[in-house]
This record gives C-alpha cells, structure tokens and sequence, in this order.
C-alpha cells in the first residue's frame, strides 16, 4: 500500500517540472514556435465627455439703489419682464427732500455773498483809481469777490448732487431682461449699494458647468451639443465661449459656459441640461483580447519582427468582450501574437501559422 500512496505526490511532481521546463527560455537551435497572428489596423478616435449644468443668461445683474434708506414699495415680481427705465422700486425720499432744500439755501446764500462780494470788488477798484485806497485794500476786495464766486459753483454742485440723489430713490431697469431674483423687500432699511432685484437678459442663454482637471485639455477645439431633461430627444449645437482659468477652491473644477445660439424658446433659464463633447484623438488599434498581456510592468503585446519577438507598451483605451482598444507604439500593419502571448518571451523564436482578423476571435 506504501507505494501506491506515493503515486498523487510523484504525479505532482511531473507536473511542475513539465511547466519549468516550457517556461525556460529556448535553446539555441530549437524549432520556432507557431503562433497565431492578427495585424494592426490603426484608425482614428475621438475622446467624449459629458457635462451636466443649468441655463443661466449671458448677461445676468444685481440691481441696487445709488442712495440708501428705507424701501417705500417694490413694483414687480419674479419673472416679470422689465424694459429699460422701468420703475422698479422706491425708496422713502424724506431725508433727500430735506437734502435738497438745504442746498437750494444753500446756493441762495453763495449768490448773495457773491453779489455783495463783487459790488464791493468794484467800489475799490474806483477807489483806487481815485487814489484814496491802497492796492492791498483793493486785492482784498478782488481776492473776497473771486472766493464768492466759487462758492456759488460749489453750491450748485451740490444742489445738482442732492437731486441726482433724489432721482435715485427710484430704481430703474438698466436694460431689458426678466426679474430673475428678489433680495430686499418693502420696509427693509438698505444700503447704498446693496442689491435689491437680480434681472438677467434671456435673449443670450447659456449653459453653465463645471469641467475636471482631466477633460480641459482640447475642450476649446471639441464639437459640442446640448441636450435637455425636459426634451431629451432634442439636441441643440453648444459652443464653448468661456473657460475659468483658474479652478474652484472647493470643487477643484473650471466653470465653463457654452453658448446656445440656436436656443428655442422652450429652453428656460434655469432648466438642467448636458452637453456632450468629442475631441479628435491619438489614433487607436483594435486587437483580439487575447493579444494583451502583462509581465508585471504593465500591459504590452508582442510584435513579430520575422522570427523574433519584441515586447511593445500600449495604454488599454478600452475593453469589449472578445477585442481590446490599444493605443501605443504600433504602426500600419504591424503583426503581433494574437494568442498565447503568456506562453514567450524575448527569446523565442516563432513562425507564423496562420493570420487572425484584428478585431476578433473568429
């Protein structure tokens, strides 16, 4: 019974030193080895991304008031369209009526003083001609005239001021667009300065996303098409029109805005679409699967250069269930091991027996 049980191990052993001796490398003189070869074809591809954003305006502003106070009333509501000069708010005018009549007095009593100041001026320029004052008196005169005069300016400066202000307590559309925003309301006290209405132009509309690090390469010259959740079946021609130069702090992304020149109607702003983007790349090969392989330093496969192998690197781009899309260091034409590339190594010898379509098994 001994030596039937040493019969599995002796079995074992047969086995392994058969795999040492098919992994060893040929012997000088050794026959080639068949292989199965399938040639390359290159072909061109293309790289495609795909972005998901909202439809904002091209030109979209906080509208606020040049003056500060209490807002008296609010004259429209969210989207409502507004045309250029529109009332848009107001604000209480009290303290810029007051204002306005301080500078009014004010510029009364500048003319006055001038007036007084010039009649004087004009007294001792005959006085002095007389020769009964002196020539200082007199540049004094002159000098109190010319000072009175410019009060005057300075008093109308500040009337015509007090009633730009004035205006101003009525906020006005700067252009046509829809109210796309409300960030004050009546009887909110605000500041000079701080927005009130958000109105954008929905004659322009764009598409608004955020770009990875990865894909801003050649994002500038790839064709591009919108799509929108609302009508998925519809797609519209995008134009890449401006790219953030630097990336979000947060995200780490770029804002991209891509144009909708031919928007129809129906494309509202705020609507969720993705534009899809295909940039010309490196040209690719498609192999059988079975011709990619790794020896621990990535994926290659093994071109045959008459009867010798020579190991060639390639990028996996991607993987099918019978071929494998490669890019690498591979020209028109090139034969490479279709099968069995596990089984050679640099210092085989091999012959073709027969040639295998590139892009299948069969």
């Amino acid at each position: 019974m001994r030596p039937l049980s040493l019969l599995p191990a002796l079995g074992a052993i047969i086995l392994l030193s058969g795999c040492r001796a098919e992994s060893t490398p040929q012997p000088q003189g050794a026959a080639p080895k068949p292989v199965q070869v399938a040639e390359v074809r290159l072909a061109p591809a293309t790289e495609a991304h795909a972005f998901t954003g909202v439809v904002r305006a091209r030109r979209e502003a906080d509208i606020a008031f040049r003056t500060g106070g209490r807002i008296t009333a609010r004259l429209v509501e969210v989207g409502q369209y507004v045309t250029t000069g529109q009332p848009l708010a107001g604000i209480d005018e009290t303290d810029l009526t007051l204002a306005l009549r301080a500078a009014e007095a004010d510029l009364s009593a500048a003319e006055a003083q001038s007036r007084q100041a010039a009649a004087e001026a004009r007294r001792s320029r005959a006085l002095r001609a007389a020769g009964h004052v002196s020539i200082a008196y007199d540049d004094q005169r002159v000098a109190a005239a010319s000072s009175a005069a410019e009060r005057v300016a300075a008093a109308r400066a500040n009337l015509d001021l007090a009633r730009r202000r004035l205006d101003y307590t009525r906020l006005r559309a700067p252009g046509d667009g829809v109210v796309t925003g409300l960030l004050a309301e009546a009887g909110q006290v605000v500041a000079e300065g701080q927005p009130v209405l958000r109105i954008a132009n929905p004659e322009e509309r764009e598409l608004v996303v955020q770009v990875p690090e990865s894909a801003v390469s050649g994002l500038a010259a790839a064709a591009a098409e919108a799509r929108f959740w609302a009508r998925p079946g519809e797609a519209l021609p995008a134009r890449l029109r401006e790219l953030a130069p630097q990336a979000e702090a947060t995200l780490r992304t770029y804002t991209a805005r891509f144009s909708l020149p031919a928007a129809p109607d129906w494309v509202a702003l705020g609507m969720t679409g993705t534009v899809r983007t295909e940039a010309p790349a490196a040209t690719v090969a498609t192999l059988p699967l079975s011709a990619l392989h790794d020896r621990g330093q990535g994926p290659m496969v093994w071109k045959v250069e008459h009867d010798r192998l020579t190991a060639v690197p390639v990028e996996v781009v991607s993987l099918g269930e019978v071929t494998a899309v490669l890019r690498g260091a591979l020209t028109e034409g090139d034969r490479v091991v279709a099968i069995g590339p596990q089984m050679l190594d640099p210092a085989s010898r091999v012959r073709v027996a027969g040639l295998r379509a590139a892009a299948t098994l069969r």
